[in-house]
């Protein structure tokens, strides 16, 4: 296989290949071809298909349908807006195909993959192959973008060049179940905290329900691990019934949570809430939230038609758990996603060492951009640590190599504000603070806050919305440097 990958390479090596047609490779290759660089794209479907995936179009999103949090009060929402003013091929997508899901970005999973397959089919710089990849290819330049379900034998290779196994950790797939088999009489529409219909459909549980539900978890029957592998979970993705071992009230504290909700049935808050989300543009199927689980399939039945409005509920997809592999990213990818030890092969998506689809796409941009430039014989240019993406590659780079786990991108990683811009916050403030309690004082209302001293520390909105701010500043020159009208490859 990588003999017949270098032939068609051939010499120059002006085509750059790219494995893997997911988010990040698709991402990849759609960044090289906008930028005149020829590719040729390798994906195993239909001919193979990994356990987590159905469909044979590019870019199948095998878990949830959401991309998460679409503000910049969430690091992840920087970073899709961040992808957007980069021209990235799959927020345009993603946007184009959204359907309802309140402060969230979230797709029709099958308009998005067909959206996205169409795009990379129809480019004239883009050539696809679908054949299984077993070894690194033996050429110049290639992204390896295979994501967090490799083939096998390409894990054991790359294992070999790396000179160390391969990380990995176990991720679990929620339920999705069709709305015409949900009581719509007992489940309820609403946002937290949104007036109106609301994007979302809730089952309320009082507090007796709740702890049945907790006790079905905790016996229920799962599917097993292999004896030689340990119990590695993705802590932002747990599957619900081991956070249900980790405390009885985890869940209700967690993705149950019922704050922001009245069930209109009773008219108060319930004890905690299972909430569905909206799947396809056609709100025909609805995914249970927080719902990820390795339960048996029998087990995934019998314990959500218990749940209040899901009696006749009808599975169009159980939960499953799965195994995604990665790299130990500090220690064998340089700043620009390549093997330290095979110069000229990047690592793109899951497998480099970030999760979630909207970070793989990120980091296929990255891998895309950085070897098109190579190819034009162009500098390279990397994004400003105050943003999104840079706060991604500096994660990969600087995080602790004895420890080191797959990573959302969060307002954690960012460099910290300067102390005058914290500082000129804090009187804003201060400033509004007190406009607030003079109002007050005029109502007869107590002065408040000034009694206790003014800000010590900057409120966590506040921080976010300026470490939102100055990323966005940050990037504006780093588009200007990498957009493809500046290389003048289209």
């Amino acid at each position: 296989m990588a003999d017949s990958v270098a032939g068609l390479v051939g010499s120059g090596a002006e085509r750059v290949v790219v494995v893997g047609a997911g988010l990040a490779g698709s991402e990849a290759a759609w960044q090289l071809a906008e930028r005149g660089v020829d590719v040729l794209l390798y994906e195993m479907k239909p001919e193979r298909r990994s356990p987590a995936h159905a469909s044979d179009d590019f870019a199948e999103l095998v878990c949830s349908n959401s991309l998460r949090a679409n503000t910049l009060g969430n690091a992840v929402g920087l970073l899709k807006e961040e992808m957007r003013q980069l021209g990235s091929l799959v927020l345009r997508i993603a946007d184009r195909t959204a359907v309802p899901a309140g402060k969230a970005l979230a797709v029709d999973r099958l308009e998005f993959a067909a959206g996205m397959t169409e795009a990379i089919r129809s480019h004239p710089r883009i050539e696809v192959r679908h054949e299984r990849v077993s070894s690194i290819p033996d050429a110049e330049r290639v992204i390896l973008a295979t994501g967090p379900l490799t083939d096998p034998e390409l894990a054991e290779d790359l294992s070999k060049v790396l000179g160390e196994e391969s990380l990995y950790f176990y991720d679990a797939i929620s339920p999705t179940i069709y709305a015409d088999s949900i009581d719509e009489s007992i489940v309820f529409r609403a946002s937290r905290y949104d007036d109106g219909v609301g994007d979302y459909l809730n089952v309320a549980l009082s507090r007796d329900e709740y702890e049945t539900f907790v006790d079905e978890l905790l016996r229920a029957e799962t599917v097993p691990l292999h004896a030689f592998e340990a119990a590695l979970y993705f802590e932002g993705c747990l599957p619900i019934e081991e956070m249900a071992r980790r405390g009885r009230d985890t869940l209700a504290f967690g993705p149950m949570k019922p704050v922001g909700l009245v069930d209109p049935r009773t008219g108060r808050r319930p004890h905690a809430v299972v909430q569905l989300r909206q799947e396809d543009q056609g709100g025909t199927l609805w995914n249970l939230v927080g719902c990820q689980t390795k339960l048996r399939v029998g087990e995934q039945k019998r314990i959500f038609r218990a749940l209040p409005g899901l009696g006749d509920a009808v599975f169009a997809r159980y939960g499953s758990i799965h195994r995604n592999t990665y790299v130990n990213a500090p220690l064998q990818l340089d700043e620009h996603l390549q093997l330290k030890r095979r110069p000229g092969v990047h690592l793109a998506g899951q497998m480099a060492g970030v999760e979630g689809y909207v970070e793989s796409a990120a980091l296929g941009y990255l891998a895309g951009v950085g070897v098109a430039r190579c190819v034009r014989g162009l500098s390279q240019e990397t994004p400003p640590a105050e943003t999104a993406h840079g706060a991604l590659l500096r994660h990969l780079q600087n995080a602790d190599a004895k420890h080191f786990q797959p990573m959302n991108v969060n307002y954690g990683l960012f460099p910290p504000l300067d102390r005058a811009v914290v500082e000129g916050a804090l009187v804003d403030l201060a400033a509004h603070d007190d406009k607030n309690e003079n109002q007050g004082e005029e109502n007869g209302g107590s002065r408040g806050r000034s009694k206790r001293g003014r800000r010590r520390k900057l409120p966590k909105r506040e921080k976010n919305e300026l470490l939102a701010a100055r990323a966005l500043d940050s990037l504006g020159p780093y588009c200007e440097r990498v957009r493809p009208s500046v290389e003048g490859a289209v």
